[in-house]
Protein backbone atom coordinates (compact mmCIF):
# COMPACT_ATOMS: atom_id res chain seq x y z
CA UNK A 1 0.00 0.00 0.00
CA UNK A 2 1.53 3.29 -1.04
CA UNK A 3 1.04 6.61 0.68
CA UNK A 4 -0.51 9.20 -1.59
CA UNK A 5 -0.27 12.68 -0.06
CA UNK A 6 -2.68 14.28 -2.55
CA UNK A 7 -5.33 11.64 -1.91
CA UNK A 8 -4.83 11.91 1.85
CA UNK A 9 -5.24 15.71 1.70
CA UNK A 10 -8.46 15.32 -0.29
CA UNK A 11 -9.86 13.00 2.35
CA UNK A 12 -8.86 15.41 5.12
CA UNK A 13 -10.44 18.30 3.20
CA UNK A 14 -13.71 16.35 2.83
CA UNK A 15 -13.74 15.55 6.55
CA UNK A 16 -13.07 19.17 7.47
CA UNK A 17 -15.87 20.36 5.18
CA UNK A 18 -18.21 17.88 6.83
CA UNK A 19 -17.18 19.01 10.31
CA UNK A 20 -17.45 22.70 9.46
CA UNK A 21 -21.10 22.18 8.55
CA UNK A 22 -21.90 20.83 12.01
CA UNK A 23 -23.57 22.89 14.68
CA UNK A 24 -21.18 24.46 17.19
CA UNK A 25 -21.84 25.58 20.71
CA UNK A 26 -20.44 28.32 22.88
CA UNK A 27 -18.34 27.27 25.87
CA UNK A 28 -19.96 28.88 28.89
CA UNK A 29 -17.73 30.35 31.57
CA UNK A 30 -17.28 28.35 34.74
CA UNK A 31 -19.24 29.39 37.78
CA UNK A 32 -18.26 29.71 41.42
CA UNK A 33 -20.67 26.91 42.26
CA UNK A 34 -18.94 24.46 39.88
CA UNK A 35 -15.50 25.15 41.35
CA UNK A 36 -16.79 24.91 44.93
CA UNK A 37 -18.82 21.72 44.34
CA UNK A 38 -15.84 20.07 42.63
CA UNK A 39 -13.33 20.92 45.33
CA UNK A 40 -15.68 19.86 48.14
CA UNK A 41 -15.47 16.29 46.82
CA UNK A 42 -11.66 16.22 46.97
CA UNK A 43 -10.20 14.15 49.80
CA UNK A 44 -8.19 16.19 52.32
CA UNK A 45 -6.04 13.22 53.29
CA UNK A 46 -4.58 12.57 49.84
CA UNK A 47 -0.85 12.84 49.23
CA UNK A 48 0.40 16.38 48.65
CA UNK A 49 0.78 17.09 44.97
CA UNK A 50 3.80 18.30 43.09
CA UNK A 51 3.25 21.90 44.23
CA UNK A 52 2.90 20.72 47.88
CA UNK A 53 -0.56 22.29 48.15
CA UNK A 54 -3.03 20.10 50.02
CA UNK A 55 -6.71 20.05 49.12
CA UNK A 56 -7.61 21.38 52.58
CA UNK A 57 -5.46 24.47 51.92
CA UNK A 58 -7.01 25.02 48.51
CA UNK A 59 -10.47 24.73 50.06
CA UNK A 60 -9.55 27.51 52.48
CA UNK A 61 -8.07 29.68 49.74
CA UNK A 62 -11.21 29.58 47.59
CA UNK A 63 -13.34 30.76 50.52
CA UNK A 64 -11.90 34.17 49.67
CA UNK A 65 -14.12 35.41 46.83
CA UNK A 66 -11.27 37.32 45.16
CA UNK A 67 -9.12 34.15 45.05
CA UNK A 68 -12.04 32.09 43.79
CA UNK A 69 -12.64 34.62 41.00
CA UNK A 70 -8.96 34.39 40.00
CA UNK A 71 -9.21 30.59 39.76
CA UNK A 72 -12.30 30.93 37.58
CA UNK A 73 -10.53 33.52 35.39
CA UNK A 74 -7.51 31.25 34.90
CA UNK A 75 -9.71 28.28 33.97
CA UNK A 76 -11.80 30.30 31.52
CA UNK A 77 -8.75 31.91 29.89
CA UNK A 78 -7.09 28.51 29.41
CA UNK A 79 -10.22 27.25 27.65
CA UNK A 80 -10.82 30.40 25.59
CA UNK A 81 -7.29 30.69 24.21
CA UNK A 82 -6.82 26.93 23.95
CA UNK A 83 -3.62 26.83 25.99
CA UNK A 84 -2.84 24.76 29.08
CA UNK A 85 -0.16 26.37 31.23
CA UNK A 86 3.15 24.53 31.52
CA UNK A 87 2.89 24.71 35.31
CA UNK A 88 -0.13 22.37 35.12
CA UNK A 89 1.59 19.91 32.75
CA UNK A 90 4.57 19.14 34.98
CA UNK A 91 4.26 15.84 36.84
CA UNK A 92 6.23 13.51 39.06
CA UNK A 93 5.81 9.75 39.02
CA UNK A 94 6.24 7.76 42.20
CA UNK A 95 6.65 4.01 41.95
CA UNK A 96 5.24 1.93 44.81
CA UNK A 97 5.78 -1.83 45.04
CA UNK A 98 2.61 -3.91 45.41
CA UNK A 99 2.55 -5.80 48.70
CA UNK A 100 2.94 -9.57 49.13
CA UNK A 101 4.69 -10.30 45.83
CA UNK A 102 7.34 -13.04 45.65
CA UNK A 103 9.50 -11.27 43.11
CA UNK A 104 9.86 -7.63 42.16
CA UNK A 105 11.52 -8.20 38.79
CA UNK A 106 8.56 -7.16 36.62
CA UNK A 107 6.85 -3.84 36.08
CA UNK A 108 3.48 -5.49 36.84
CA UNK A 109 4.29 -5.64 40.55
CA UNK A 110 4.55 -1.86 40.92
CA UNK A 111 1.96 0.92 41.09
CA UNK A 112 2.94 4.11 39.31
CA UNK A 113 1.34 7.16 40.90
CA UNK A 114 1.47 10.39 38.96
CA UNK A 115 1.40 13.62 40.94
CA UNK A 116 0.24 16.79 39.21
CA UNK A 117 -0.13 20.29 40.61
CA UNK A 118 -3.18 20.60 42.86
CA UNK A 119 -4.59 23.70 41.17
CA UNK A 120 -4.17 22.14 37.72
CA UNK A 121 -5.84 18.97 39.00
CA UNK A 122 -8.79 21.05 40.21
CA UNK A 123 -9.12 22.70 36.80
CA UNK A 124 -8.93 19.31 35.07
CA UNK A 125 -11.70 17.95 37.31
CA UNK A 126 -13.99 20.91 36.54
CA UNK A 127 -13.30 20.71 32.80
CA UNK A 128 -13.76 16.93 32.64
CA UNK A 129 -17.10 17.16 34.45
CA UNK A 130 -18.26 19.74 31.90
CA UNK A 131 -17.01 17.67 28.95
CA UNK A 132 -18.73 14.54 30.25
CA UNK A 133 -21.99 16.41 30.69
CA UNK A 134 -21.80 17.97 27.20
CA UNK A 135 -20.82 14.66 25.60
CA UNK A 136 -23.77 12.83 27.10
CA UNK A 137 -26.35 15.60 26.69
CA UNK A 138 -25.45 16.08 23.01
CA UNK A 139 -25.36 12.34 22.17
CA UNK A 140 -21.64 12.32 21.35
CA UNK A 141 -21.19 9.02 23.17
CA UNK A 142 -23.11 5.80 22.58
CA UNK A 143 -25.06 4.55 25.58
CA UNK A 144 -23.00 1.35 25.70
CA UNK A 145 -19.86 3.47 26.31
CA UNK A 146 -21.09 5.17 29.46
CA UNK A 147 -19.61 2.61 31.89
CA UNK A 148 -16.56 4.68 32.87
CA UNK A 149 -18.33 8.02 33.13
CA UNK A 150 -19.44 9.41 36.46
CA UNK A 151 -22.93 10.22 35.27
Amino acid sequence: MSFNLAQNCQIDHCLLKEISGKKTMKWNSFSKEKIISTIKKCNNSLTPRLDKVLWKYLKRIIKDVACLNKFIDITNVCINIGHWLLHFKVSTTIIIPKPNKKFYNSSKVYWPIILLNTVGKLFEKVISKRLQFLSISNDFIYLCQLGGLKQ
